[in-house]
């Protein structure tokens, strides 16, 4: 409640008796929260980010860039970094997760490609982090950390441990031979909203410069949306083509770039399953783990092909019938 109140007097000390209702907006599995306001009759977004906990720094450098290639997101209309608050234009209620159907997602999908290969040739190495070697290996070993140690509590064997690493250095050595480009990490229809410029895009504060492959990814294998494999082939196949057209450096071979992908793929839910079950144990929210088996689904599906990746599918096998259910803390 303290939060709210110091925000609604920024909000109060900027605009003096124009300030409407302050309602959720949304938030996300951070510690940020977002508020809907009408400010003198216009809708606006409050992002309050604990300064302790967040930093919005990175929002608004990555939302320079971003906005500069041309993709819309939300203009920052004020800011103040000490209270950890921004306020943002609103680009409306509708995201694509509310929105998508197998009748639009042809053309919603096309725009949200378009916007994707605005950033990536927007993309400069040193603009952003880095996605390094480090990073990559420290998201996976968040699945044996938190969804096998803790959600499974099960230990791996000595033996199971060595070719879970083996399988982890292998991933990062494919996601590490892409190209890289600017990679916004969580390009998903919950992140991205149907408005004009379509589609608005948010969420950007991690985004880092790294494999090709990652966002194109995150948009067809969803934490929340699943469709059927033949149809997310046709649509990785239309970006591959429409990012050749616009001579980004995806490799000249489609079935090489589908591979990359599919193991770009397996690195992401990899993270997202240990990811889900720290917020279940460690920060009370359970809500996330329902969509855990989508994942394990996903990572199965991939390894299942590739014989490099088979001690995954061992492992999952042998976590069969382990799984706590979602509680909160633990």
């Amino acid at each position: 409640m303290q939060r709210l109140e110091q925000l609604s007097r920024w909000l109060n000390d900027l605009y003096p008796g124009e300030i409407g209702e302050i309602l959720p907006a949304s938030e996300d599995a951070g510690f940020r929260r977002y508020f809907r306001v009408s400010i003198a009759g216009t809708n606006r977004i409050v992002m309050d980010a604990p300064p302790e906990r967040e930093d919005c720094r990175p929002f608004l450098r990555v939302g320079e860039i971003f906005r500069a290639a041309g993709v819309h997101v939300p203009e920052v209309c004020a800011q103040d970094l000490r209270q950890g608050f921004l306020l943002l234009s609103d680009l409306g209620p509708t995201t694509y997760l509310d929105k998508l159907n197998a009748d639009n997602a042809d053309r919603l999908f096309a725009d949200a490609i378009d916007a994707l290969i605005r950033i990536q040739l927007a993309s400069e190495a040193g603009a952003l982090p880095a996605y390094s070697r480090e990073l990559l290996l420290r998201e996976m070993q968040l699945f044996p950390d938190w969804y096998i140690g803790t959600h499974c509590a099960t230990s791996l064997s000595a033996e199971s441990a060595a070719a879970l690493g083996t399988v982890f250095e292998r991933i990062v050595e494919n996601n590490l031979r892409q190209p890289s480009v600017f990679v916004h990490r969580d390009y998903m229809p919950r992140n991205l909203m149907v408005s004009q410029p379509n589609p608005g895009v948010l969420d950007f504060q991690d985004a880092v410069y790294g494999p090709i492959a990652y966002d194109v990814l995150t948009l067809f294998k969803d934490a929340f949306l699943s469709w059927e494999e033949e149809r997310v082939l046709d649509w990785v196949r239309g970006y591959w083509n429409r990012a050749r057209r616009a001579d980004l450096p995806v490799n000249a071979d489609f079935s090489v770039f589908y591979r990359d992908w599919e193991w770009m793929g397996v690195q992401r839910h990899l993270k997202v399953l240990g990811i889900f079950a720290r917020l279940n144990y460690r920060d009370g929210k359970p809500r996330y783990l329902a969509d855990a088996p989508r994942f394990v689904g996903y990572v199965r599906e991939v390894a299942g092909r590739h014989s490099e990746l088979s001690a995954l599918v061992q492992v999952l096998d042998a976590l069969e019938g382990k799984v706590r259910p979602a509680m909160g803390h633990s």
